[in-house]
């Protein structure tokens, strides 16, 4: 495998993890968020500036850029999450840009534009992998959960959920802390794999970015998330060929879909092992059956 492969495998799976991390918060929840790339931004400076001006091993460092992405969120969490979802959504998104803002205003400690360079190399590409692996299961079992299913009957209706005793407030600060602590991870991976962090990385437009990614495999499907991640992803490598016109073919897709499927490409299908394995079996059970009566 060639380094040029092995980039993109690395950079689709920490996309993937980003991605993934808004499911639980939009597609379950019903809360868009436009500023989850801050916890990424957090995520990966705080574990960068560990590495580069502490010293500390690299494990260390993971715990600090999760945990202290799921304090900020809670920081975050307590005034908004009171807000009807329009008004989140609007916070989200200055949120995004205060946080770039912030990386930028302090740059005896984070580098300022220049960026945070010299971050040693942890991250692999098994590490990486198995990561995304890892987080894909966390978020499918959060999915199938009671835990889930609450997500689920707030999003559908706010006042139902609360009347059968859910604590609206309470979980959705829950959620929105655990979503963080994802993307806090994905940037954790994201600095010790490109060991150079620049706070234009982490503005709104990455944050835009995997919104569409979610809404174009179909907002409540993880399955969904993970497929149009890799194409989506992937594609614009593709159309490499087509020099300055492949942005346009790419947006255009990306239009068509949404527009033409408003559930995205799944929908609320899921795919698992289970069903797979049961599809197969039908099929050749079908198969032979033909084959027999023939």
């Amino acid at each position: 495998m060639n380094d040029y492969v092995a980039s993109l495998i690395q950079t689709t799976c920490i996309t993937m993890i980003g991605v993934i991390s808004i499911f639980p918060l939009t597609g379950m929840t019903g809360l868009f968020s436009f500023g989850q790339a801050a916890y990424m931004a957090v995520g990966a400076y705080v574990s960068g500036i560990a590495a580069v001006k502490f010293g500390l091993p690299f494990w260390l460092c993971l715990v600090l850029g999760v945990c202290v992405s799921g304090v900020m969120a809670v920081i975050i969490g307590l005034p908004t999450l009171k807000l009807r979802k329009d008004y989140f959504a609007l916070m989200s998104l200055c949120l995004g840009e205060a946080v770039t803002a912030v990386l930028n205003k302090f740059g005896a400690i984070t580098g300022g534009a220049a960026g945070l360079s010299n971050i040693p190399k942890r991250a692999t590409m098994l590490m990486i992998v198995l990561s995304t692996i890892a987080v894909i299961a966390m978020v499918g079992l959060f999915k199938s959960s009671r835990f889930g299913r609450m997500s689920l009957a707030i999003k559908t209706d706010e006042l139902a959920a609360k009347s059968f005793g859910i604590n609206v407030f309470a979980h959705k600060m829950k959620v929105y802390i655990f979503t963080s602590m994802i993307a806090g991870f994905a940037g954790v991976l994201y600095a010790f794999y490109l060991t150079y962090l620049d706070p234009n990385l982490f503005g709104w437009t990455r944050s835009s970015e995997w919104v569409i990614f979610l809404f174009f495999g179909g907002v409540n499907s993880l399955t969904g998330s993970v497929i149009s991640t890799i194409f989506l992803t992937t594609l614009p490598e593709v159309l490499r060929f087509a020099s300055s016109a492949r942005i346009v073919m790419y947006t255009v897709m990306i239009l068509l879909v949404i527009n033409f499927m408003p559930s995205g490409l799944l929908g609320e299908k899921e795919f698992s092992i289970p069903k797979i394995i049961k599809f197969f079996k039908n099929h050749f059970h079908k198969k032979s059956r033909i084959g027999g009566e023939g």
